[in-house]
């Protein structure tokens, strides 16, 4: 059987579903293939809170983007500036200046008019109150320079995508896998796919492949990542098995990025194998840089408050896989409850609480107890108490003369209630992609474009090193979901 249309675009995510938009905006008859039912469609970012990460001057770009905004809420928030500058120089500074440039420039400028174009299709965003600001002095401030979600976070984002799918009239097949592309004197020509174990040719004259990395696939992981990475636990889309990337390789496409690397999380140790819908992005704790954390030889390992946790987070998660059992726990006390993120408070936690803690200590399941008070009543001894505690900046409350220092937000754990949560790794996606230049073509060994051939989203090579800053991925997966959608229609169109 075979399928005819202008424009294939393989995934249904958000990079993608930006990509299908923006190709049936040049008029281009669009298909998506999905490879999973529709009661799992949207890849990753229906498992995500939906931050992105935008340029912004001010509160008149804000309201822009998002109309709701009230007198009141201005009034009562600083919401501060993020300029081009300084968002690239986060990008540089987590990515330990790797990332590539052009790409990372494009992403940068083409934010904020990306998310504009978005809400144009229906998209709505808020400010992230609830994660991003906290209360000093009657005012809300936000930090880390990350102020937008979608509406609804990643559930809400989909919704909205798919919905703008069907209004433009971008036909979407479900359980519809696809395993290589269909070559034609060195041009794209379309996609063979499995749909109910049987081999379908869809043909079109472009191609984007928006199908998300290898992070569900155990043995790519392991491959790839290194050892260990097996065990660790898939935060989101049990289908991201690297199926675009198979295919775009094996079409001539040039490697691109930090194969080795990944965004991956603190996550509850508890969790399924794969995200759970049903809960969501709450398995993830991120509240770490209030307390510590602890490992099953009752040791601290790692600075937890080196930064803001929007520009931590995605590098803790490969810390904690490396430790004994591949868990740790976060340890707080009263003077900081109040600050823990909402996921702290669903039902699906493991969690320990106790009055003293001699009695924490020991209630810390799989870790070496009376080491466990021993580092605690260290800790608590090297914090610099006379510098004030403020959660909004990076206040320089430190310990000073333990193997590893605290750099900010040191507060002593010596107030009960006490509370533990623990945590595993949780993985949200691979940094190995294929190369595109700027207009999201896929480049092959040579450097030179593959005809009819688009990436974008996680396929991406290039961008992210090591780390990246909170946020960004869906943003760059609009962004270049956009430039690959447009790019493969204007093609497509001239093909006719």
């Amino acid at each position: 059987m075979t399928a005819n249309c202008d424009v294939i675009v393989v995934g249904a995510g958000n990079a993608a579903l930006c990509a299908a938009l923006a190709a049936r905006e040049t008029g281009a008859r669009v298909l998506v293939l999905e490879s999973a039912p529709e009661a799992e469609r949207g890849g990753n970012t229906r498992f995500t809170a939906g931050a992105m990460r935008v340029v912004y001057d001010g509160v008149d770009d804000l309201q822009s983007l998002m109309p709701d905004l009230t007198e009141d809420e201005k009034n009562r928030t600083d919401f501060g500036t993020y300029p081009a500058d300084q968002f690239l120089d986060d990008i540089g500074r987590v990515t330990q200046y790797r990332s590539d440039p052009e790409l990372a420039d494009i992403l940068v400028r083409r934010s904020l008019d990306t998310l504009l174009w978005m809400r144009s299709k229906g998209v709505r965003f808020a400010p992230i109150y609830g994660r991003q600001a906290f209360k000093v002095d009657g005012r809300f401030k936000f930090w880390g320079g990350l102020t937008v979600e979608a509406w609804g976070g990643g559930p809400g984002l989909v919704d909205a995508l798919f919905a703008a799918a069907e209004r433009e009239g971008i036909a979407v097949r479900y359980g519809c896998r696809a395993r290589e592309l269909i070559l034609e004197d060195g041009a794209v020509r379309g996609v063979v796919a499995l749909v109910e174990g049987k081999r379908t040719d869809f043909r079109a004259a472009a191609v984007v492949l928006a199908a998300g990395g290898f992070e569900a696939n155990a043995e790519w992981r392991t491959r790839y990542l290194g050892p260990g990475w097996d065990l660790a636990k898939v935060r989101g889309s049990r289908f991201n098995q690297g199926d675009g990337l198979r295919m775009a390789l094996d079409a001539g496409a040039l490697s691109a990025g930090n194969w080795s690397g990944c965004h991956a999380v603190g996550w509850e140790r508890n969790a399924p194998e794969y995200g759970d819908l049903a809960v969501g992005d709450n398995f993830q704790k991120h509240s770490y840089p209030f307390g510590i954390m602890i490992n099953g030889r009752g040791e601290r390992f790692v600075d937890e408050g080196a930064d803001f946790r929007n520009f931590t987070y995605a590098k803790y998660g490969r810390v904690i896989l490396e430790q004994p059992g591949q868990f740790a726990w976060q340890i707080f006390d009263r003077k900081v409850i109040h600050l823990l993120r909402d996921e702290y408070r669903i039902r699906q936690v493991t969690k320990v609480a106790a009055s003293t803690l001699e009695e924490l200590a020991a209630r810390l399941d799989d870790v070496d107890g009376p080491n466990a008070l021993r580092e605690i009543r260290a800790y608590n001894a090297a914090v610099e108490t006379s510098i004030p505690f403020n959660p909004n900046v990076k206040d320089g409350r430190c310990t000073r003369g333990l193997r590893i220092n605290k750099s900010n937000w040191a507060n002593t754990i010596d107030e009960p209630p006490f509370e533990a949560y623990a945590v595993t790794c949780g993985i949200t996606f691979t940094f190995g992609g294929v190369k595109i230049d700027e207009r999201a073509r896929v480049l092959n060994v040579a450097g030179e474009p593959i005809s009819g051939l688009y990436a974008a989203g996680e396929m991406v090579g290039g961008l992210f090193y090591f780390n990246y800053p909170g946020g960004t991925g869906l943003t760059s997966g609009a962004v270049f979901g956009r430039i690959a959608g447009a790019s493969a229609g204007a093609a497509s169109r001239q093909g006719r």
